[in-house]
């Protein structure tokens, strides 16, 4: 099979997935921590160690911002979305929040109590609807967030597999979701530069073995075409592309390679951006996920493929490992991401038009729109060609907070979106360390 259905068969099978049966989120006890009590960074290790010793050994635990910095850290998420809301849409628009892979409820619960207790106004007009590929956190969540939030929808489904339009403006949330998207693996031939398929193969003995292939998998290919689309850079020195004699010269030499390294590409991400074109129109993403990772296995944007052994993370060398084992997770080039975010957006719908369409609604409207006259103009509302626009003003920012005339989306470091968003006096330690600002150093937004 394709190395990508690998890797989610590996993670998401039902019967024996890694997120299916083996994955268990790090929670606090329902009381949040008092940072004001803790002295500095080296003792909030100790104490979140001490947590994680509380737990079964061999457990596949891990744990995300949400929860060890629950509520400050799904605070700050609220207002970010408020702020937009009630600059763009109240009090004409219903308040609607999509989040995919919502773990154990935290974020959503931290968000809908914020909600409730700051805005009430709002709060009445939330739509709440969680999409969950896994049934057990999908069980989790309904019964942690209908009891003080009964509006709340858990949907059971993979995100890749939706087939609701959603017509009224909505923001999307993906929090630590991405990184466990399956890749595909590409390598090139290093005469002609042809892309090769990465497929895993077992043999009789059950041994994993990976055979490449001529690309014929449609969304491989998309993904291949977009990257140039972008001039996004291929993983291979710019002389070797340039200058055939190199490459002939470096393939007569003893025992030297015919393909290049193991490329992991992100197709089960452009999957998403897609979905959220075709049946999100008019929404508002919200990202966050690793920039960087370390430990990772050889390859050129390669994930972490680790398991815990006795309260031990143990990192391995390989994709080729059981499957529903080992967790296996990649960092995200966010520069990329939005190039290939805002270019797919751009595109015209791969759906066709059904009864269910709102007509009201352009073809392509912006995921920014924000009053009648940018929905008229539908994806020409940004564009410098219409006559008469004028041009974009210095230091005039746009409904959405960026600058007039540039990108529709930003990418932020962890502490720029938490220095902006975040009630930084709540995670502040004795020393005055923070450490919501502290760590997550390789963890990016994109909004």
């Amino acid at each position: 099979m394709l190395a990508r259905d690998f890797i989610e068969d590996s993670l998401y099978n039902p019967n024996y997935g890694y997120f299916s049966k083996s994955a268990t989120i790090f929670d606090w006890s329902e009381e949040p921590l008092d940072f004001s009590k803790i002295r500095n960074n080296v003792e909030f290790d100790v104490v979140v160690a001490d947590r994680y010793a509380a737990y079964e050994a061999d457990k596949q635990l891990w744990h995300t911002p949400t929860e060890l910095f629950k509520p400050w850290y799904g605070q700050a998420i609220a207002r970010c979305l408020v702020a937009e809301y009630l600059l763009k849409y109240f009090p004409y628009e219903d308040f609607v929040i999509y989040e995919i892979g919502a773990g154990n409820g935290t974020l959503a619960a931290n968000i809908l109590d914020y909600l409730q207790e700051e805005h009430p106004e709002v709060y009445d007009r939330t739509r709440y609807t969680i999409i969950e590929i896994s049934g057990n956190l999908a069980k989790k969540q309904k019964q942690r967030l209908r009891r003080s939030h009964p509006s709340v929808q858990v949907v059971h489904k993979s995100v890749f597999h939706w087939d609701t339009r959603e017509p009224a403006p909505c923001f999307f949330l993906a929090m630590e979701v991405i990184d466990n998207f399956a890749h595909d693996v590409v390598r090139y031939d290093l005469d002609t530069l042809e892309p090769f398929q990465g497929l895993v193969t077992v043999d009789k003995k059950g041994d994993f073995d990976m055979i490449y292939t001529k690309v014929d998998d449609p969304l491989i290919s998309s993904f291949l075409e977009l990257r140039r689309q972008l001039s996004h850079p291929l993983p291979i020195g710019s002389l070797f592309q340039r200058f055939p004699s190199i490459r002939k010269l470096y393939r007569n030499m003893p025992f030297a390679a015919n393909l290049s390294k193991e490329e992991y590409i992100p197709t089960r991400l452009l999957s998403l951006l897609r979905t959220l074109r075709n049946h999100f129109p008019r929404h508002r993403l919200l990202l966050s996920d690793f920039s960087s990772l370390t430990d990772t296995i050889p390859g050129v944007n390669a994930p972490v493929v680790q398991t815990r052994v006795q309260n031990t993370t143990v990192p391995c060398e390989t994709l080729l490992v059981h499957q529903g084992a080992f967790d296996i997770f990649f960092p995200t080039d966010f520069q990329h991401l939005r190039d290939m975010y805002e270019y797919t957006l751009s595109r015209p719908p791969t759906r066709p038009q059904t009864s269910w369409d709102d007509p009201s609604l352009p073809e392509r409207s912006t995921p920014l729109s924000f009053n009648s006259l940018s929905l008229s103009l539908g994806s020409d509302f940004f564009s410098s060609r219409i006559p008469g626009r004028r041009s974009p003003l210095d230091g005039v920012a746009s409904a959405s907070g960026l600058p007039v005339g540039e990108r529709k989306s930003s990418v932020f470091t962890h502490a720029e979106f938490l220095e902006t968003y975040g009630d930084l006096d709540r995670t502040r330690l004795r020393n005055g360390e923070n450490p919501m600002l502290d760590f997550y150093k390789n963890v990016k937004f994109l909004f």
